[in-house]
């Protein structure tokens, strides 16, 4: 095993993840790194939240039982922060994939980014913004369950996410150019990394596009070249 795979734990809030997605969650998860911890929050003993069953099972993953004493406060945000500032301690894992839709788990990803680590959010595009800011990158779950489906892993009855033009995220490609003067190429890597550091839910497959350069070609605006040592650049077409 690689000993630089990022040590991640991942924390899970059930009252606001649907277990429908977290097959596709872990592997994109498993694209960054090893979810060494694995923990999902919720009260279980309603029976609200069963769908969560198999998952927990197939994937390994440790069900932390969060009984609410009174009704419209929700423990799980509690045990889950708590969870987190232990395992920032005693543990120190790499990175934390905070699974939520829920704006109160901002603060949190704040003071984890503070002590110096990366933090990606999972959560459905109605995500709050603050929460998404507050994480080095935050991936839309409906993203990754349309490409699941593309390759046979969700269930045909979940509606597929609309789909952004590519030619909306052409202002956001642009200005990530950084101090380029205009017809300048310019290192495809570091638009995508200036790109997430503006937009920490910046995802071309938001556009219907596997990836940047994809999303760049199909834009009409820029121009893409390999150099010989497989490095991309791009540039804005010259204007004729």
């Amino acid at each position: 095993m690689n000993d630089r795979t990022k040590r991640l734990a991942v924390l899970i809030d059930a009252d606001n993840a649907s277990a429908r997605h977290a097959q596709a969650i872990f592997a994109e998860i498993s694209k960054i790194g090893r979810a060494d911890v694995r923990r999902v929050y919720g009260d279980f003993a309603s029976g609200r939240l069963s769908a969560w069953t198999l998952e927990i099972k197939s994937l390994s993953i440790v069900q932390r039982q969060c009984l609410n004493a009174v009704a419209g406060k929700n423990s799980a945000d509690i045990a889950l922060t708590m969870d987190a500032i232990d395992l920032l301690h005693l543990n120190r894992p790499d990175g934390f994939c905070l699974v939520s839709s829920d704006s109160d788990f901002t603060g949190l990803a704040q003071r984890l980014r503070e002590e110096g680590l990366t933090v990606y959010g999972f959560g459905e595009r109605k995500t709050p913004e603050p929460f998404r800011n507050a994480c080095y990158r935050f991936i839309y779950v409906e993203n990754l369950s349309d490409a699941a489906r593309e390759n046979g892993g969700v269930a045909k009855d979940e509606p597929a996410s609309s789909k952004e033009p590519p030619t909306k995220a052409v202002p956001l490609i642009a200005a990530a150019f950084g101090n380029a003067n205009s017809g300048e190429w310019v290192n495809l890597g570091a638009v995508g990394n200036r790109l997430l550091a503006a937009a920490p839910d910046f995802d071309s497959r938001s556009y219907g596009c596997a990836n940047l350069s994809t999303l760049a070609e199909k834009t009409g605006v820029f121009d893409l070249r390999k150099d010989s040592g497989g490095v991309v650049h791009i540039r804005r077409k010259p204007v004729r």
